[in-house]
């Protein structure tokens, strides 16, 4: 069947205003319907971030309340034996699937969910932990700091959800994190009598189905976005649901090959700021492939027009913003020579996206930082999370252009056969919410583009976390001198120490310094992620060091090899700054987790990539650089923080023109019947 049990499911949107989840129509592939787009839209957001921001003290009480009977609730069971325990939790489950998730039964879910934790994990679920889970359990965002466990804080509302009989997505960041936290807490799952399964890359659909069909599936924000798409094809467009009952029925051969998913129901998001919001300024593209010969041939083309164009005088480079602006002369010359060549090129729209995607190849996009060459290949690397993307390649001919560039085989470009932005995506879940260590940076987006509310959870113990700093240096070698005596210094002392840096080109440069002062480390870039979790498992031992990308920031836990805390923790270096500020801090967060001790200093150096992204930028810091004295702290923040500032505003507007581009595509569209 399409979705078996699906009549046990439970209606979010129904029940929203009251705060309880009731029984909805039989649906065989749920999910919540587009909104529509009116000009009063703004406005009706505006007053919404307002209302949240007022009542955000009144439901935090509310929370706080229900925190407090969770745990008045929970010390009746820590006296039951297994027996009578477990037929507690059969009870619960019997009584939430009949009434839903009420503040009541939340209550009876998260304490039994609570002593089966501490009975199957021996985890125990803390005050702020439950307090966590309750915002998430109620549609909001849960801002924990790093160290504070939201792994098992996500067990408490997504095992109330399955105990409620709403098929529950947890969804991570990678797929690593997914087969971790999946596996870890499969046995909490399993005394509750719930079914887990985690999705990874590469697996079979009929694999992919059967794990669908459990109660609690783990996944990567990629692979679920591309099985809805695939699903979404299947279909034809939405899924109207009595036509897929019919087809069910009559065993139509269209559904030979049925859906992988069952609809979108639940979802906590993990690092839900890097989800919904960094990774959602490029859409996911499901596509088909076209000849390669003849994409070989159009990039050839493309880089030989580019080549006759002069920067200043045909064409301009905007750095901060990635992107190539052709000016009228410019445009004149291609128009001479693409009348030369013949054929697409004597088109004026086709002829002039192409050199600029070209140009912008040559010298926007660079190996190290936003790709790798892996086995004669291009391959993309997230510049979030620095890890390998080996199935993502840039749509409509970039991938093909960098690849000529690089002098690789060029391959088959990518024909659209459906196309989803994350924003689209994730608000069609029925019930969405999210945890994450840094989100107050981007309440606004937050609550604008997928109305979710942030709530602020304090830690369960003081952070002990000291920050000794930033110091500034004129030229990049000089810094990376500077960071190895610095970690050959920290090694001498006992305590681990970890690197970050902000791209695979710059992880590289870093173990080349260490390794002139022979001080033994680790690399983990994408090149060698085969060994990430071997490499973290001892990332936290006397005396190592580990030169690392983003790979080593979100959702990565260094534990503490004996007797290194006393000697002052983990110590973690920012060799640069990232486009977002929250990218700084959840590297910072590696550190002092869980209230133990550490520390973190940034190093940075005036001819770091920040800075080069604007020319006022390069401009400033080329001055800076030649002062006889290095500038006074408070001008080194300040200029960094600008640069910082000027990224982080320049993303928050391409995601902005994303989201209103797809917009007017989903409204052109739907007069075909399928808007994706």
């Amino acid at each position: 069947m399409l979705n078996d049990g699906v009549a046990a499911v439970h209606s979010i949107n129904a029940a929203q205003s009251r705060g309880t989840f009731a029984s909805p129509v039989l649906q065989l592939y749920p999910e919540k319907e587009e909104p529509r787009h009116h000009w009063l839209d703004p406005a009706e957001l505006a007053v919404r971030f307002v209302g949240e921001r007022l009542s955000a003290p009144v439901f935090r009480y509310r929370l706080r309340v229900l925190m407090w009977r969770v745990g008045r609730r929970a010390s009746r069971y820590e006296k039951l034996d297994e027996r009578a325990l477990d037929a507690e939790i059969a009870k619960t489950r019997i009584k939430v699937r009949r009434s839903g998730l009420t503040d009541a039964n939340l209550v009876e879910c998260f304490a039994v969910i609570r002593e089966a934790s501490r009975r199957t994990l021996g985890l125990f679920h803390h005050n702020v932990q439950v307090l966590g889970a309750l915002a998430i359990a109620r549609g909001a965002v849960a801002e924990m700091e790093t160290g504070e466990g939201k792994s098992l804080t996500a067990t408490l509302a997504v095992g109330a959800a399955g105990m409620a009989g709403m098929p529950a997505h947890v969804v991570t960041v990678n797929d690593y994190l997914a087969k971790r936290d999946a596996e870890v807490m499969e046995p909490l799952y399993s005394r509750l009598g719930l079914t887990v399964g985690a999705l990874e890359h590469g697996i079979r659909p009929d694999e992919r189905r059967a794990i669908y069909l459990r109660d609690v599936v783990y996944a990567s924000n990629k692979e679920i976005v591309f099985d809805y798409l695939r699903d979404r094809v299947k279909f034809g467009g939405a899924p109207r649901n009595t036509h897929v009952k019919l087809q069910q029925f009559f065993g139509s051969t269209d559904l030979d090959d049925p859906p992988v998913m069952r609809g979108l129901h639940f979802a906590v998001v993990d690092e839900a700021d890097s989800v919904l919001v960094d990774e959602a300024r490029t859409p996911l593209i499901l596509s088909s492939e076209t000849d390669a010969e003849a994409e070989r041939l159009w990039a050839e083309t493309a880089h030989r027009l580019a080549k006759s164009l002069f920067e200043g005088r045909d064409y301009k480079i905007h750095r901060r913003e990635r992107r190539i602006e052709l000016t009228k002369r410019g445009k004149k010359t291609l128009e001479r020579t693409g009348a030369y060549v013949g054929g697409i090129w004597e088109n004026r729209i086709r002829r002039e996206q192409a050199v600029r995607q070209a140009l912008a190849v040559t010298f926007l996009y660079h190996e190290g930082d936003h790709y790798i060459i892996s086995d004669g290949k291009v391959v993309i690397v997230d510049e979030y999370t620095g890890r390998a993307m080996e199935e993502r390649s840039w749509s409509d001919g970039m991938h093909q252009l960098v690849e000529f560039k690089e002098g690789v085989e060029v391959t088959a470009r990518k024909d659209v056969l459906a196309r989803m932005t994350y924003q689209r995506f994730f608000r069609r879940y029925r019930h969405l919410a999210g945890m994450t260590g840094t989100a107050r940076e981007v309440i606004a987006e937050l609550s604008s583009v997928y109305h979710l509310n942030v709530v602020s959870i304090p830690t369960n113990v003081p952070s002990q976390r000291r920050r000794l700093g930033v110091r500034v240096f004129s030229t990049s070698e000089k810094r990376w001198k500077a960071v190895a005596e610095r970690v050959l210094q920290l090694r001498r002392e006992g305590r681990p120490v970890l690197v970050g840096t902000r791209s695979v080109g710059a992880s590289e440069v870093a173990s080349e310094a260490l390794s002139k002062l022979n001080v033994p480390h680790e690399l983990l870039n994408a090149k060698n992620d085969a060994r990430e979790a071997e490499v973290i498992a001892r990332a936290g031992e006397r005396g190592m060091v580990l030169v690392a990308t983003n790979m080593a920031g979100r959702g990565v836990d260094i534990s503490l090899g004996d007797g290194v805390a006393g000697l002052g923790g983990l110590h973690v270096i920012l060799t640069e700054r990232h486009d977002s500020k929250r990218i700084d801090r959840q590297l910072e967060g590696r550190a002092a987790r869980r209230g133990e001790p550490g520390s973190s200093e940034a190093m940075l150096s005036y001819q770091d990539t920040i800075l080069e992204m604007t020319a006022a930028g390069r401009s400033f810091a080329a001055k800076l650089a030649r002062m006889p004295g290095a500038p006074g702290r408070w001008v080194a923040l300040h200029v960094f923080r600008k640069a910082q500032r000027k990224a982080e505003n320049a993303h928050a507007k391409a995601r902005r023109i994303l989201l209103d581009q797809d917009r007017r595509l989903g409204i052109m569209l739907a007069f075909t019947s399928k808007s994706e």
